[in-house]
C-alpha cells in the first residue's frame, strides 16, 4: 500500500531530489521504501527542447502539470528545484519543507581551459540562462554566447561534441548527480552572483492537508528557509521573469542575514549591485528592501528594458 505519492519531473537531475526526498522521509519517519511512490510528471518546460523557454512562459512551465496533479489528488507533494517555482503560489498550495541547500555556486565547464578569462576571443559559450549570459557579456563581451538547454547530460554531450568551447551548470546540479568530475571549476559567487534560490529543493504540497504536511514539515531546514525566502521577495519585487537577467544571494552569518543582489542588462553592458544586512526576522523584508533600492539605483527606462 502507498502511503505518499511524490511527484517530481523526468530528468535525471530532477529524479535525483525526488529520491533525496523520499530517503529523508524515510529516515525521518521509519518509512519503507515502497510505501512512497515516485511519480513522473511530463511537463511543457521539459517538451520543449529546442527554443528558449521565456518565449513561452517562463518558470511555471516546469511546474504547471505537476501543480495541477497537486490539485486533483494524483500526488501528495511535489519536488522542486526552488529556481523553477513562480515566486507567486495559488492559496491552495504551499512549499511546506525546504531541503538542506548545496552548494549554490555556478560551475564553468570546458576541455580546453580553466576558466572564463582563458578562453580565446570569438569563443562560443552555451547557457540557456539570460543571468549567466548576460553576466558572461558584462566580464568578456568578445565572447560568442549561444542559447544552450537540454538536460545535464545532454549539455556535456554537447559540450563533448564541440558545439561550444564551454559551459555552465550549477554545481549543485553536478553534485547530486556525482558528476563533479566534470567540473572544471566552481565560480566563487563575488564572479558570478547565482539565481534565486540556486542550490535549493522545495517540496509543494495542498494547503490544510495536515497528514502531509506533518510528514513533510519535519524536513524542513530553517537556514535555507530563510534565506530562500529573501531571495524570492528580491524577485517578487522585482517581477523577474525568464527574461530578466537577476541573481541573488542571501547567506546567514551569525545572526544576521547577508544579501547581495544584482540585476543586469541583457548585453551584460550596464549591472546594478545592492548589498545589506539585516537580522535574520527579516528576511522578507531585505529581500524587498534591495530590489527597491535596485529599481531607483537603475531607474524606470532600464528596468522597463529588460521585460522588453
Amino acid at each position: 500500500m502507498t502511503t505518499l505519492k511524490i511527484g517530481t519531473r523526468g530528468s535525471p537531475l530532477a529524479l535525483a531530489q525526488a529520491y533525496e526526498t523520499r530517503k529523508r522521509l524515510m529516515d525521518t519517519h521509519g518509512l519503507e521504501e515502497e510505501l512512497i511512490e515516485i511519480k513522473v510528471i511530463s511537463t511543457e518546460g521539459d517538451r520543449i527542447q529546442d527554443k528558449a523557454l521565456r518565449d513561452f512562459g517562463g518558470k511555471g512551465l516546469f511546474t504547471k502539470e505537476i501543480e495541477e496533479a497537486l490539485l486533483d489528488g494524483s500526488i501528495d507533494l511535489a519536488v522542486h528545484s526552488m529556481k523553477d517555482v513562480q515566486t507567486q503560489l495559488i492559496d491552495e498550495l504551499r512549499i511546506t519543507a525546504h531541503l538542506p541547500r548545496e552548494d549554490v555556486r555556478d560551475g564553468f565547464i570546458s576541455r580546453d581551459v580553466s576558466h572564463i578569462d582563458q578562453l580565446p576571443e570569438g569563443a562560443v559559450v552555451g547557457t540557456s540562462s539570460l543571468r549567466r549570459q548576460a553576466q558572461v557579456k558584462k566580464r568578456r563581451p568578445d565572447l560568442d554566447v549561444v542559447t544552450f538547454r537540454g538536460s545535464v547530460q545532454t549539455r556535456l554531450e554537447k559540450l563533448e561534441r564541440g558545439d561550444v568551447a564551454a559551459t555552465f551548470l550549477a554545481v549543485a546540479g553536478l553534485k547530486r548527480l556525482g558528476l563533479t568530475n566534470e567540473l572544471t571549476t566552481a565560480i566563487e559567487t563575488d564572479v558570478m552572483l547565482p539565481a534565486v534560490a540556486q542550490g535549493a529543493i522545495g517540496i509543494e504540497c495542498r494547503t490544510g492537508d495536515e497528514r502531509v504536511e506533518s510528514l513533510v514539515s519535519d524536513l524542513n531546514d530553517r537556514e535555507t528557509e530563510i534565506c530562500v525566502t529573501a531571495e524570492r521577495a528580491f524577485l517578487r519585487k522585482l517581477d523577474g521573469s525568464c527574461r530578466t537577467p537577476i541573481a541573488a544571494l542571501a547567506e546567514i552569518k551569525g545572526d544576521k542575514i547577508h544579501f547581495r543582489g544584482e540585476i543586469l542588462a541583457h548585453n551584460g553592458e550596464r549591472s546594478f549591485f545592492e548589498s545589506r544586512e539585516d537580522s535574520i526576522e527579516k528576511a522578507t523584508e531585505i529581500g524587498i528592501e534591495s530590489a527597491e533600492s535596485l529599481i531607483t539605483k537603475a531607474g524606470a527606462e532600464f528596468m522597463a528594458s529588460l521585460v522588453e
